[in-house]
């Protein structure tokens, strides 16, 4: 059963001048448990369309629905709220918080929820050990190689128990060991948790471990493959 459909998704920047279509015209499903790489140069509207599916931007025209709402008609407030509680993301940059520690970066996210301090405590404590980092809970950011900021960001994501995890290009910073433990500790967590993964990426490796290949170019889908 599909939890993500994009039904004629567009985004158009400049229209007035000189339109660029970074996302023209791209209808897909997504069914739960795929671990999805969305492929192909740069420019041709991978993060876009990622940031879409997130609700981290409005399209110009079509939709988006995830679950059975529509995302693409909530107010702000509302989309701001339904990303809280539905999708996860995992970033190139990281985006940790500098000040606060591995667990306490998890946490935060539960925290905005409202989840009481035991329940945050023990989802913490099982994701730091699912991503082998529970020795590390109380080091910050700057205590921590990229692979291991990396593999917090992927904590974090996941702490809100959501539909799915956004990931745009999480690998793009990392060495070849510190890409191969993420991208296992990924599968993993799509195989036993049954945790729903799609990335946008230009990494040969995270496109041989996934199941499903997008390939987009000048903002429309090329070939979409099923792989096992």
């Amino acid at each position: 059963m599909s939890i993500i459909t994009t039904n004629n998704l567009h985004k158009i920047y400049d229209e007035t001048i000189v339109p660029v279509y970074a996302v023209n015209g791209i209808s897909l499903e997504f069914d739960k448990g795929e671990f999805t790489a969305i492929i192909g140069p740069s420019g041709c509207g991978k993060t876009t369309l990622l940031n879409l599916i997130g609700g981290l931007d409005q399209p110009t025209k079509g939709e988006v629905i995830i679950d059975g709402t529509n995302i693409t008609q909530l107010k702000q407030t509302e989309i701001i709220d339904f990303r809280l509680k539905n999708i996860g993301f995992v970033f190139q940059a990281y985006n940790l918080i500098p000040v606060l520690t591995a667990k306490e970066n998890i946490e935060f996210i539960m925290q905005l929820q409202g989840i009481p301090k035991k329940d945050r405590d023990k989802r913490v404590i099982d994701l730091l050990e699912a991503v082998g980092l529970k020795d590390r809970m109380n080091n910050r950011p700057s205590e921590l190689s990229g692979g291991q900021q990396q593999r917090v960001a992927v904590a974090r994501a996941l702490a809100s128990k959501p539909k799915f995890v956004l990931a745009d290009e999480p690998t793009a910073n990392l060495d070849s060991k510190s890409t191969n433990n993420l991208l296992d500790i990924m599968l993993k967590l799509n195989e036993v948790e049954g945790t729903t993964f799609i990335f946008s990426t230009h990494d040969s490796r995270v496109m041989q471990r996934a199941h499903r290949l997008i390939s987009l170019e000048d903002g429309k889908v090329q070939q979409d493959q099923k792989i096992k």
